[in-house]
């Protein structure tokens, strides 16, 4: 991180992330969080996600230059798939609109739609989980700088914390069988009754905090791969 981007930038950028993580979080809650409220934190979604990729188009100008190493590949990649997840999303998303796009002529394919949307969601979901676990070690680079080095005990806390998150969030992933929304196993999103939105959340949070985890140690692995 350079210091032309570290305070307003770099505080815009970190705003900008946050807004999306929770946002993606409480687009996994459709009906308890209702359909209207659904589509509009949809949109909030797709302008946040357009805003990323402004506040970080240096970084897409250079994919088509210099040397690719193994982390760099798999990165690309992830970005190049998120971007797909995420126009498959906000297409289906407008064509199965009942309320903020409403006043647009009905275009058909509503199977198709709903299909597409429900693959893309989770997808989306959790590759960019993945892409979160990527850059973490930017943010544990920005907590030493604001909290110093970390003490031992302080260490021993965050894994700890770490292990907790995952053994929930591989819980969670079994529980609320996401692997079945991955591979459309399962055709509609399933809501038990008088479910409830904070625990939905919660057990989300843990799902994203396990792929972020996932994530942030298969970086590790392939930053020391050696250079193609």
């Amino acid at each position: 991180m350079t210091k032309k981007e570290t305070n307003p930038k770099m505080i815009v950028k970190i705003a900008v992330d946050i807004a999306m993580t929770a946002a993606l979080i409480l687009l996994m809650s459709y009906e308890l969080l209702g359909e209207v409220a659904h589509e509009w934190v949809g949109v909030g979604m797709f302008v946040l996600f357009v805003t990323h990729h402004i506040l970080n188009r240096q970084w897409s100008r250079s994919i088509f230059h210099g040397k690719y190493t193994a982390y760099r590949a798999v990165q690309t990649a992830l970005v190049v798939l998120i971007l797909f997840a995420m126009l498959g999303s906000t297409v289906s998303g407008i064509m199965l609109s009942r309320h903020v796009f409403s006043l647009l002529p009905p275009s058909g394919g509503f199977a198709v739609a709903q299909t597409l949307h429900l693959l893309c969601g989770y997808w989306g979901f959790a590759l960019m989980s993945l892409h979160l676990g990527f850059h973490w070690s930017i943010m544990l680079g920005m907590a030493k700088r604001v909290l110093g080095k970390p003490s031992r005990a302080r260490t021993v806390i965050a894994r700890v914390a770490a292990l907790a998150v995952v053994l929930y969030g591989a819980y969670a992933f079994v529980y609320r069988n996401i692997a079945d929304y991955l591979f459309y196993k399962t055709q509609f999103g399933f809501f038990a009754p008088n479910e409830s939105l904070f625990w939905f959340l919660l057990d989300y949070a843990a799902i994203m905090g396990l792929f972020a985890v996932v994530g942030y140690y298969l970086s590790i692995v392939l930053k020391k791969h050696p250079k193609h």
